[in-house]
């Protein structure tokens, strides 16, 4: 699998003292330290996240110019247009501020773009769409509008001022926005630079109902932020923001939310996701997420706006039904198109001289080509954009690695692109089809400058070195405190070393595509899965084990099983 193993350097003495001040083991303060909360003050704020921790949202780059603009339009009866974006971020964000406004007394309507015909943001086709449709005062562009300059300058000259709500990369200059409220605005270090756009949305109405109690208004007196808390777990979760400070505490207390949501549209949601246990990060990011996105994938986000603002479980139902049949409509166009560009790539990939994918096809789907990006980086471990579209453009969507900062690598080549924007990790773009080549072979300039050959394998963060025997049901449910896990508070990964079969490993699963083991270490025996092994090389005898330890429950026993992340000879002691 060719990844390099990044074990933490254990400090054994700092551990031991940090488990005797927590009152936990020595593994579980070690996975602490490895993620920066080596002090007992920094630790327990992590473990207990509390609402009442949440900082004044008034510290937020313009939040008490974005809040005085929205009062002043309140006063006038002016309508409010929340312009949102058709991912979940987006859509949660859109139905959060929808919701609050209207119950604090705003006159306010929403607006998605098509993701095919309208593209990303504040687009030309967008803007005079929306104007089109809503005689707009204030324009709430959420989720997208840092880097729509002359969008803004032009809706300005038209007499619309615009609210941008984002997370986003900056424009420099920025955009004559009203006001801009973006943690980036105060740089890298600055308050809230975790959030996403849901969490900005969270932020935005606790200000308004702040500002309401102080006015004394009776519906914000009885306004309970908690019930928003649901939709800032979905989009925080989806938009792969990293779980800790602020967005910690919200999607810690916005899965309580979602166990016990009564919003008819996630209600039925789940229902036809089949989900039955408690809902968590996977549940989220795998079974939810992805039916939610596939409306504005395909076609435009405003079936999934529609299901999260149901009103009745039985109309809720038709939309969720609906959105499931979709996502498996895209799961097949997503099948398709990665067979085809990881079919094309694999007669002529060099690992020597690509060290950035860029493949484009006017008939690719654009709603799928960031998924698709996703799928072919795994594969190939490489930065990888993916176009599709038709006409004098196409559009089209980038993931990235650690060291290759994509939308400054896009800014590097802005004289190709007709429009570009997003994250270090992910970003989007258009483009006329005749500059793709050029757009490959500059970025291909690019990372061979800023990429080493070692930062071309996958990196394995490891947390400990452990023995068989350490691993009980007892510790993994101490390991479970560090829930939820995803970016920047990764899954406990572990080396297990000094291992062999106790018998022989089997190919399960359909097509045997999975290899289960029996591992044992000589005293202690303990079943491993290796999903999606294919038909690569198992281990045979002394070999050490990276791994994801779990409870695993069938027929109402539980036992500890290893998740196989990667082998190799044995080393570890």
């Amino acid at each position: 699998m060719n990844h390099r193993w990044l074990l933490s350097s254990p400090d054994p003495e700092q551990a031991r003292a940090l488990a005797r001040s927590l009152g936990v083991s020595p593994l579980f303060a070690q996975c602490l330290i490895n993620r920066d909360f080596s002090t007992v003050e920094t630790a327990s704020a992590f473990l207990t996240p509390r609402l009442r921790d949440l900082q004044d949202p008034y510290l937020l780059p313009d939040m008490g110019v974005a809040v005085d603009r929205l009062l002043q339009a309140r006063q006038n009866s002016e309508l409010v247009v929340i312009y949102g974006d058709y991912d979940v971020d987006g859509v949660t964000s859109t139905a959060l501020l929808l919701e609050t406004l209207e119950i604090l007394g705003w006159r306010v309507a929403r607006f998605l773009p098509n993701r095919r015909d309208e593209g990303y943001g504040l687009s030309h086709d967008g803007v005079e769409n929306c104007l089109g449709q809503f005689p707009v005062g204030l324009l709430l562009a959420v989720d997208c509008g840092s880097t729509a300059v002359e969008a803004i300058r032009q809706l300005g000259a038209r007499g619309v001022d615009v609210v941008v709500l984002d997370h986003h990369q900056i424009a420099n200059p920025p955009p004559t926005a009203k006001a801009l409220v973006n943690p980036r605005v105060g740089g890298d270090r600055a308050h809230g630079t975790e959030l996403c756009s849901v969490g900005l949305s969270f932020k935005l109405a606790h200000a308004l109902v702040k500002r309401g109690r102080e006015l004394q208004w009776p519906a914000a007196l009885s306004f309970d932020l908690k019930t928003l808390l649901d939709l800032v777990a979905l989009g925080t979760i989806a938009d792969l923001v990293p779980l800790r400070a602020e967005n910690r505490i919200l999607v810690r207390a916005g899965l309580d939310g979602l166990n016990t949501t009564q919003r008819p549209g996630l209600q039925a949601l789940c229902e036809v996701a089949q989900i039955t246990q408690t809902i968590g990060g996977y549940e989220v990011g795998f079974l939810l997420a992805p039916r939610l996105n596939a409306a504005g994938r395909l076609e435009d986000a405003c079936e999934a706006l529609d299901l999260l603002l149901a009103e009745d479980y039985a109309s809720a139902t038709r939309i969720a039904q609906s959105l499931d049949s979709r996502n498996r409509q895209r799961q097949q166009i997503e099948k398709v198109m990665a067979e085809q560009v990881i079919g094309s790539l694999d007669a002529r990939f060099d690992p020597e001289r690509d060290l950035v994918i860029v493949e484009g096809e006017g008939l690719w789907h654009i709603g799928v080509v960031g998924i698709v990006a996703s799928r072919v980086l795994q594969r190939y471990y490489r930065p990888t954009i993916i176009m599709g579209g038709d006409g004098a453009s196409w559009r089209g969507s980038g993931r990235s690695i650690e060291g290759f900062d994509l939308a400054a690598a896009l800014r590097e080549c802005d004289g190709l692109l007709l429009r570009h924007g997003g994250h270090a990790m992910a970003a989007g773009l258009s483009i006329a089809p005749e500059n793709l080549t050029m757009l490959r072979d500059r970025l291909n300039a690019l990372a061979r400058h800023a990429l080493s050959p070692d930062q071309l394998r996958p990196p394995l963060r490891l947390d400990a070195v452990v023995g068989l025997s350490q691993l009980t049901e007892e510790q993994l449910v101490e390991l479970d405190r560090l829930r939820p896990t995803g970016q920047g508070n990764p899954p406990v990964q572990l080396v297990v070393g000094g291992l062999n079969h106790d018998r022989t490993p089997q190919r399960v699963g359909r097509e045997r595509q999975h290899a289960k083991f029996w591992v044992t270490d000589g005293r202690v025996t303990r079943e491993a899965i290796w999903y999606g092994a294919g038909d690569r090389e198992v281990p045979k005898a002394n070999f050490d084990l990276a791994c994801v330890a779990h409870l695993h429950e069938f027929n109402g026993r539980r036992s500890v099983q290893l998740k196989v992340l990667d082998w190799r000879a044995g080393q570890a002691s």
